[in-house]
C-alpha cells in the first residue's frame, strides 16, 4: 500500500449481522474512502466479549457474517485491509498499557460507555446514577481498547457513528499523554468522521437501532424481509384514517425515505399530502419498500457472489499485513516506554 496516504481505521463487533443503520452511519464511508486512504477495517471480536464473553458462540459464528456484510456493501479487500483483532496480540498489549494512563473517572464521564452500560447492564432510566460496581471491568475500559485499535495502527481518521466520538477525544488525549509521559512523539491525533447520517432511528422509532430490540433492517435482508420489516415500521398513531391529517416528524417512513429516495421534489409532496390528509400510511409504505429494494440489489447481488470458502483466506490475509504493522507501532512504544532490554 501506499504508506503517503492517510490511513484510516475503524470496525465493528461481530455480534450479530450488520443492519442499514451501520451502512448509512459507517459503511458507505468506508467505501468511499478506500480508493484514497490507506483503509483498515477490523472485525473487534475481542472486545466483543466485554459483554458477550458468556455467548462466545453468537461472536464466533458472527465473524464472517459480518465480514460478508463488508464484501456485500463494496468493501472490497483488494483496496482495504480486513483483519481480526484476537488475532493481533500487539493491539491488547497496548491496550494493557494505555490502561495505565486512564483513570476510572475519565471512564466514566464518556457519555457512550454509560449510556451502553445503563441499557445494558441496569435502566436507562437510571443514567444520571453512579455507575454499578458489578459491571465487568472490561467493558468500562473498552473505550481504551478501541483508543489501542487506532493508536495501534496510527490511524489519522476514524469514520465513526456520533456516539463515538467522544471515545476518539479519548483516544487523543492518551495519545497526547502517552507522548507528554514518554517524551517522544509516538502517536499523533486522529480525526472522527461522520457517516452519511449521523443516526438512523430503529424502525420502531426509537433512537437506538439495535439487533436484538429487532428494530432493524439488516444488511442481509431478502426482498421478503424488508417488505416484512417496512410493513411494521413507526408512523403517526393518530393518523387512523387515510382522510385524517397525518404527522410527518418522527414518523420513520417519511424519516427512512429522506434518507434513501432520491426524488426529494416528489418526496416533499407526499410530505405535504400527509399532513393534510388523503394518503394512507401504506400507500406510503410501498414507495419505500420500493426504494429500498431497489437500494439492496446490488448489495444481493454482491452477496450471491461471494464465495464462502474464500472467506477465511481473505480474513487471515487481511491480519498478517495488519499485524506487521500493528507490531511496528507497537514496538515503537514498547521502546518508549523503556521496555525494550533486547
Amino acid at each position: 500500500m501506499n504508506n503517503k496516504k492517510i490511513i484510516s481505521l475503524t470496525g465493528d463487533r461481530p455480534t450479530g449481522p450488520l443492519h442499514i443503520g451501520h451502512l448509512v452511519g459507517s459503511l458507505l464511508k468506508r467505501v468511499e474512502i478506500q480508493n484514497t486512504h490507506n483503509s483498515f477495517v477490523m472485525i473487534a471480536d475481542s472486545q466483543a466479549y466485554s459483554d458477550h464473553i458468556k455467548c462466545r458462540e453468537k461472536v464466533s459464528n458472527s465473524i464472517l457474517q459480518v465480514l460478508s456484510d463488508y464484501i456485500a456493501v463494496g468493501i472490497d479487500p483488494t483496496k482495504t485491509t480486513i483483519f481480526l483483532q484476537s488475532a493481533i496480540p500487539e493491539i491488547q498489549e497496548l491496550y494493557f498499557y494505555l490502561n495505565q494512563l486512564t483513570t476510572v473517572s475519565r471512564l466514566e464521564r464518556i457519555p457512550t460507555i454509560r449510556k451502553e452500560i445503563f441499557e445494558k447492564f441496569t435502566s436507562p432510566d437510571k443514567y444520571d446514577r453512579d455507575i454499578p460496581r458489578n459491571i465487568p471491568a472490561g467493558f468500562l475500559t473498552y473505550a481504551v481498547s478501541q483508543s489501542a485499535d487506532i493508536l495501534s495502527f496510527k490511524a489519522e481518521i476514524a469514520p465513526v457513528g456520533r456516539d463515538q466520538l467522544p471515545i476518539i477525544e479519548l483516544t487523543n488525549e492518551l495519545s497526547l499523554l502517552f507522548n507528554r509521559t514518554t517524551e517522544t512523539n509516538t502517536f499523533n491525533r486522529c480525526e472522527g468522521v461522520l457517516g452519511t447520517e449521523d443516526t438512523l432511528p430503529g424502525i420502531d422509532g426509537k433512537t437506538k437501532m439495535s439487533k436484538t430490540l429487532g428494530n432493524t433492517i439488516n444488511l442481509n435482508s431478502s426482498n421478503d424481509e424488508i417488505i416484512k420489516q417496512v410493513k411494521k415500521m413507526y408512523t403517526d398513531p393518530n393518523h387512523l384514517n387515510i382522510s385524517d391529517p397525518g404527522e410527518v416528524r418522527g414518523n420513520m417512513v417519511f424519516t427512512y425515505l429522506d434518507v434513501f429516495y432520491d426524488n426529494k421534489e416528489h418526496l416533499n409532496e407526499l410530505k405535504e399530502h400527509y399532513k393534510r390528509g388523503g394518503l394512507g400510511d401504506m400507500a406510503v409504505k410501498k414507495i419505500l419498500i420500493s426504494t429500498l429494494v431497489e437500494y439492496f440489489e446490488p448489495i444481493q447481488k454482491r452477496r450471491s457472489e461471494i464465495n464462502q470458502q474464500d472467506l477465511i483466506g481473505i480474513l487471515k490475509k487481511g491480519t498478517e499485513q495488519a499485524r506487521v504493522i500493528a507490531a511496528n507501532n507497537v514496538h515503537e512504544a514498547k521502546k518508549a516506554l523503556g521496555l525494550i532490554i533486547f
